[in-house]
């Protein structure tokens, strides 16, 4: 997909800075190859920090739009993406800014393969744009089937994962996968996940956003996996309160979330003594976090 020879022309926006893109805008950047046999189509889901674009093969899509015949029925399925195609949206100073940006999506990656993230192959590139070249942070992504894990959804206690369930087998799981099985597999899979958000916490001091809503998938298996990796932030276990590049205290957000989906997802009270919950589930803490999210205007959703 990714072509090395740059193309002449630049384009007359800088792609960084559109409120939106398209397949065109796509195929006009100077490092992909516009004879591909991709289709580049704007995901359901755009971040404050990225767009996010899937890569469909277009004869997917057009099967899609035009529809197939299978014994003598017309269908028309829907086109699944092969991988999500990320274009970062911040200016970089230089390599190194690119890099450090990387290093975090590292970080993740050591403590949640295979099971828990959505892996991305980043690239930065030589971009053509309308002040000339300069450097631009892409990511090819795994897509992943699922839905999204909401850890602030306004559900009665306990009925996460069979709310969840019911959207994932809308039309009933079968014999095969009853769902008190699929439950029981589903908090392994979570029990693994949390131990291995807290390790990252403790061991390397930062953590990936767990805040935003649509930054968590639940899979048809039960596994929960993180598919938002561009706000991947350091905590600080003292005092003050870490802001993330658009003022929003994601670190604390993120523990907050995690004690809810501990609590719910695992069906257990967390151990407030812990030494991360101890830190930023503190009540005045908690008080003065919601106090700077009443002051800026943001919410969980919108921080993604």
């Amino acid at each position: 997909m990714i072509d090395a020879k740059s193309k002449n022309s630049s384009t007359a926006e800088d792609i960084r800075e559109k409120i939106f893109i398209t397949h065109h805008d796509v195929i006009g950047l100077n490092f992909i190859n516009a004879d591909s046999p991709y289709f580049f189509r704007r995901h359901y889901r755009q971040g404050l920090r990225s767009h996010v674009m899937e890569v469909l093969l277009a004869e997917d899509v057009e099967i899609e739009k035009n529809g197939t015949v299978i014994n003598g029925v017309r269908w028309y399925p829907k086109a699944i993406p092969r991988r999500i195609f990320r274009i970062f949206r911040t200016r970089l100073n230089n390599l190194e800014h690119a890099l450090s940006e990387i290093r975090r999506v590292k970080i993740t990656e050591r403590y949640l393969l295979p099971g828990g993230l959505a892996q991305s192959r980043e690239i930065i590139s030589d971009y053509l744009g309308p002040r000339g070249r300069g450097l631009i942070l892409c990511g090819l992504q795994q897509y992943v089937q699922g839905v999204i894990l909401d850890p602030w959804a306004p559900l009665a206690r306990g009925t996460l994962l069979t709310a969840t369930f019911d959207k994932l087998h809308p039309d009933g799981a079968g014999p095969e996968t009853p769902l008190e099985h699929w439950i029981r597999q589903a908090r392994q899979k979570s029990d693994w996940f949390i131990r291995k958000i807290k390790q990252m916490i403790t061991e390397t001091q930062h953590v990936p956003d767990l805040a935003g809503i649509g930054n968590l998938i639940i899979t048809p298996s039960g596994a929960i996996k993180l598919v938002d990796i561009n706000n991947i932030s350091q905590i600080s276990f003292r005092g003050d309160i870490p802001l993330d590049d658009r003022g929003y205290p994601v670190c604390d957000k993120s523990i907050e979330a995690l004690a809810m989906l501990e609590n719910e997802l695992l069906a257990r009270p967390v151990d407030r003594a812990e030494r991360i919950y101890r830190t930023f589930l503190n009540p005045r803490r908690m008080a003065d976090v919601q106090a700077l999210i009443a002051l800026d205007g943001s919410h969980p959703e919108n921080d993604t």
